[in-house]
């Protein structure tokens, strides 16, 4: 059974820093699209950052400069390092992940993390 954990949220003041972390584990043939996703109280869940399998990286124009996206293939995990961060960006951030599970034949599908806290202070 594929599982998707997530670390490294917290609370922190503002202009702090804060890595997140996002590994996979379960019998998986291959991990494809890995994004940060967050969701504040009263608000839509919305795509923070993704980075594709080759590297190819997206963020929302909030998050550019601050935030970096990145991943690690060999130990299937993803991570995002929030630097400069503010009051706004906090929420419950949640990693998706497009990935390849239990038999090589089955199509990807989307897994998501449990999700978790970032609480900026001001």
């Amino acid at each position: 059974q594929v599982q998707l954990v997530e670390s490294g949220g917290g609370l922190v003041q503002a202009g702090g820093s804060l890595r997140l972390s996002c590994v996979a584990s379960g019998t998986i043939f291959g991990v494809n699209t890995i994004a940060w996703y967050r969701q504040a109280p009263g608000n839509q869940r919305e795509l923070v950052a993704s980075i594709t399998a080759g590297g190819t990286v997206f963020q929302i124009d909030s998050v550019k400069g601050r935030f970096t996206i990145s991943r690690d293939n060999l130990r299937k995990a993803g991570y995002l390092q929030m630097n400069s961060l503010k009051p706004e960006d906090t929420a419950v951030y949640y990693c998706k992940a497009n990935l390849r599970a239990d038999a090589w034949y089955n199509s990807p599908r989307d897994y998501w993390g449990q999700g978790t806290q970032v609480t900026v202070s001001s």
